[in-house]
Order: structure tokens, then sequence, then C-alpha cells
């Protein structure tokens, strides 16, 4: 899950700042997010060595963040729209 702690997010938030302007000023495709998010699963591969178990630790990492996305982003957007074009599912 991303709720991780404060004092960890802050390490975190400069280089999320900078990624921040590199974005605003040239924009991200979904080509260059994918680039990143495997980016970072190859990051945590060099740190932890490859094994099946830190390989399937990217995977459940990657998984449980779409998750999440959808549940809080996707789902309440969805449902905004069912309400203001009609239900499907009757």
């Amino acid at each position: 899950m991303p709720y991780i702690k404060g004092w960890d997010r802050a390490e975190f938030q400069s280089a999320l700042s900078l990624l921040s302007d590199v974005v605003k000023r040239r924009g991200l495709s979904n080509g260059d997010l994918n680039y990143l998010m495997t980016s970072l699963g190859l990051l945590y591969l060099d740190k932890h060595g490859r094994s099946y178990d830190t390989i399937s630790d990217v995977v459940k990492a990657l998984e449980c963040a779409k998750l999440e996305f959808y549940r809080r982003i996707a789902a309440p957007y969805e449902d905004g729209k069912r309400d203001s074009n009609g239900e499907v599912f009757l």
C-alpha cells in the first residue's frame, strides 16, 4: 500500500519534485509511465538481488498499487459516469 510513514515520504519527496518538474515541462506518455515504474522495479532488484521472492515483491507492489489506484481513482470516476449516463447492469 502507498501509505508509508511521513518521514519515509519526506526522503523521496525531493526526487519526486524533480520528476514532477520534468513531467510538467515535457508531459508524460503511457510509455514514459511504464518506463518509470519498470525502472523502480529494477532498482528494487538491484538493491535486494534477483530471486523469485524479490521479483515477486515487485509484481506484488505493482499489483497492489494498481488495485489501490483503481479503488481510489477509477471506481469513483466510473460511479460518477454511471450516475450521469445511466446504469448498464440492470
